[in-house]
């Protein structure tokens, strides 16, 4: 079996641990709105959406079109970096368990988490997105996904955080006192 073939399994792979997250958040923004969740910045999902599986696609379509080289050098730290953010980013969603979601929905009355990796990180999960982001492509150099994958996603980043931290700020400041999010 080939490098390149053992890559594509491994982008594959990845793909199908999306589609569990998917179900994942599904379930939870069902179990969010049913308790009054409110979702906020619904408007750049589609680009997440779109960016996401361009990474996948970029990942398959330059080390198969272009002809990438497998670099051990590069390719076997790089494999560790997408499997530890892979255990980052299920560490993420199972401390939030049912607050975790690909969407951004505040529901009221629920505590603001701060044990797990969000004792030390405000957004741990995309700490996991970043890195991913970077080393998926790199295990069998494909630096120009790498690159624009990275660049567009500093500036999706920029948007959802932003959206993340004002709809928790929100909650946080419209809640009974007794509602209010806490740190938990």
């Amino acid at each position: 079996m080939s490098v390149a073939t053992l890559y594509v399994a491994l982008v594959v792979a990845v793909a199908v641990e999306r589609l569990a997250e998917l179900v994942v958040s599904k379930r939870n923004a069902a179990w969010s709105f049913r308790r009054g969740g409110r979702e906020y910045g619904a408007g750049h999902y589609p680009a997440m959406v779109l960016l996401h599986t361009g990474l996948l696609v970029g990942c398959l379509a330059e080390v198969l079109v272009a002809d990438r080289p497998f670099l051990p050098g590069l390719g076997w730290p790089m494999l560790a970096v997408v499997l530890g953010s892979q255990g980052l980013r299920w560490w993420c969603i199972g401390t939030l368990g049912h607050q975790w979601n690909t969407r951004v929905i505040i529901t009221p009355g629920l505590p603001l988490v701060s044990r797990g990796p969000y004792r030390w990180l405000k957004h741990p999960n995309y700490v996991a997105v970043v890195a991913e982001g970077a080393a998926l492509p790199l295990v069998h150099t494909a630096w120009v996904t790498a690159l624009v994958f990275t660049v567009a996603n500093a500036l999706l980043l920029r948007v959802r955080i932003g959206v993340e931290n004002a709809a928790l700020e929100l909650a946080e400041s419209t809640a009974p006192p007794a509602q209010r999010p806490t740190r938990a």
